[in-house]
This record gives structure tokens, C-alpha cells and sequence, in this order.
């Protein structure tokens, strides 16, 4: 705390996932591990579809930029959360905390608009095979990337606006491994119900209507195969299925967290972690490892390497 006229906040104390100092260190290598994994395996998609010239189509296309923003997204809180593991006083500077939380904004909302961009991809792939090319040109992909990231961009700004000029003068306790805007509003010495009711019409309808959007989208393309081939039936559900799993992992937390930001409830901090480190881990699991293509793509790329 700073004294002068009035006091303001200058750091912000972050709770860790528990108070047990084995639990802490077990967390230590359990998030290190998935992190890494995270890093290693996402850029490693980038290079195969970048190395891989049978990969070069929109849908990969926009696979590596999902892989991109997910190595960005596990980032922005992810290695501070470990390091913090091992610390006895886990605080965070009052613009280390404004940084976090536009970053966070960025990056969910890109990969909320460019996950809907992947299931445009699919909708006009199966709906429309025979002018697919046409729609899904390199323009309109470059179009729906740079949207996500100005649409991140933009959502991010009009959360952080308002935050940075409230009065923090008192409470500095986060109840969070990271700062979460609901937990850092509620530490304002002001009324904020304004910016909470703002911040319910803006993050949680922003989550809400995308996971509605995408699970019609789902629900349409598959409908649209079971009428075109039912020996395709099965597999394409066994897909549909698991997008569906990873995009409510992502969206479920995102909508629980901000769609209430009036309720004070722990286990927020804990659904946190589905978003920033479980979901960038199975995105590339579900989205390109499981995929033949990708997997011969990264035996080519294994193979130049040792030939080399």
C-alpha cells in the first residue's frame, strides 16, 4: 500500500489451489508437466502444418491458429501459478494484475471467435462441398484469424477500461491463482454493481451465445451426414462428440464464472483451470492428434529431422 491523500493498492495477494505445502509441491510438477505439454505439443502441430505442404488448407489453417492462441492463453498465468507453488507469499503488482486480465480477454475471445470460425469451416465443407474452395479462400481465412484476434482485442479493452481506473484501496486478496476480473471488481472501494451487470452483458453473453451458436452449428452438421451416408454415421459422431466435450470445457467454466460475476462462490478458481490449462492441452488432442492426416505429416517431419 501506497500513503499519501489516500492509500491505493499496489500489489494484489493471490491464493494458491491449496494451503497444503505437499499438495502445493505435487502441483508444482503436476502443472509443469502439463504445461510443458501443452507448449511442446501445440507448436508442434504449428511446424507440421507449416512443413507439410498436404496440410495447407483452411481447415489446418485455422488448427494452427487455434494451437497458437492456445500456448498464449496457458501463458498469461500458467508459469506464474507454478513458480507461485513454491513460494511462501504468492502477490501479483497492480499492473502485473491489469496485465493478466487483458490478456486473458484476448486470448479467450480470440479462440471463442476462431473456434467458431473452425465450425463455419466444417458447416460450409459439408453443406456445401461443391464451392467450398470458393468460400474458404485463403482471404476469408486470413479474414476470420485476424477478426478473432481484433475481436479479443476489442473485448479485452472494453473489460479493462473500466477496471483500471477503479479505486483499489483496501482489500488486495485475490481468492485466485491468477486475477480473475469478477474476483478483482468485488475488491474496488466503490459500488460496482454497474460494471458487474456490464460485465454479465458483455463476457457472459458473449460466452453464452458463441457455445449456442456452436453446438447448432454441431448439431446441424450432423444431422447433414446422417441423411448423406449412414456408414459415415459413426465416426463422424465419435468427432462431433469430442469437439463438443472440449468446447463445453472451455465455454462451461467461461459462462459459470462470468455469467454470474455476482455470486461468490471458491470453486471458480478451480473451474478457472479447465480454461487456461486443461482445454489448450486437448484442443490439439482432439482437433489434430487424433487426425491420420496430421499423424503422417509428423512421421514426414520426424523423418526429414533424422535424415538430416
Amino acid at each position: 500500500m501506497e500513503q499519501g491523500n489516500s492509500s491505493r493498492v499496489t500489489e494484489f495477494v493471490l491464493h494458491s489451489l491449496s494451503g497444503s505445502r505437499e499438495l502445493q509441491l505435487f502441483y508444482f510438477a503436476f502443472f509443469t508437466f502439463f504445461y510443458l505439454s501443452i507448449v511442446l505439443g501445440n507448436l508442434l502441430i504449428v511446424l507440421t502444418v507449416i512443413s507439410e505442404p498436404a496440410l495447407h488448407t483452411p481447415m489446418y489453417f485455422l488448427l494452427s491458429n487455434l494451437s497458437c492462441i492456445d500456448v498464449f492463453l496457458s501463458t498469461f498465468a500458467t508459469p506464474k501459478m507454478v513458480v507461485d507453488f513454491l513460494l511462501e507469499h504468492k502477490t501479483i503488482s497492480f499492473e502485473g494484475c491489469m496485465t493478466q486480465i487483458f490478456f486473458l480477454h484476448v486470448f479467450a475471445g480470440g479462440e471463442m471467435m476462431l473456434l467458431m470460425a473452425m465450425a463455419y469451416d466444417r458447416y460450409v465443407a459439408i453443406r456445401r462441398p461443391l464451392h467450398y474452395a470458393t468460400i474458404m479462400s485463403v482471404r476469408k481465412c486470413t479474414s476470420l484469424v485476424v477478426g478473432s484476434w481484433l475481436i479479443g482485442v476489442l473485448h479485452s479493452v472494453s473489460q479493462l477500461v473500466f477496471t483500471v481506473n477503479l479505486p483499489f484501496c483496501g482489500p488486495n486478496k485475490v481468492d485466485s491463482f491468477f486475477c480473475d476480473l469478477p474476483l478483482v471488481i468485488k475488491l474496488a472501494c466503490t459500488d460496482t454493481f454497474t460494471l458487474e451487470v456490464l460485465l454479465l452483458s458483455d463476457s457472459g453473453l458473449m460466452a453464452a451465445s458463441s457455445f449456442v451458436l456452436l453446438l447448432t452449428s454441431y448439431m446441424v452438421i450432423l444431422v447433414t451426414v446422417r441423411r448423406r451416408s449412414s456408414a459415415g454415421m459413426s465416426k463422424a459422431r465419435a468427432t462431433l462428440t469430442a469437439h463438443i466435450t472440449v468446447v463445453t470445457l472451455f465455454f462451461g467454466p467461461c459462462i459459470f464464472i462470468y455469467a454470474w460475476p455476482f455470486s461468490d462462490l471458491p470453486v471458480g478458481k478451480f473451474l478457472s483451470i479447465f480454461y487456461t490449462v486443461f482445454t489448450p492441452l486437448l484442443n490439439p488432442l482432439i482437433y489434430t492428434l487424433r487426425n491420420k492426416e496430421v499423424i503422417s505429416a509428423m512421421r514426414k517431419l520426424r523423418s526429414r529431422q533424422v535424415s538430416s
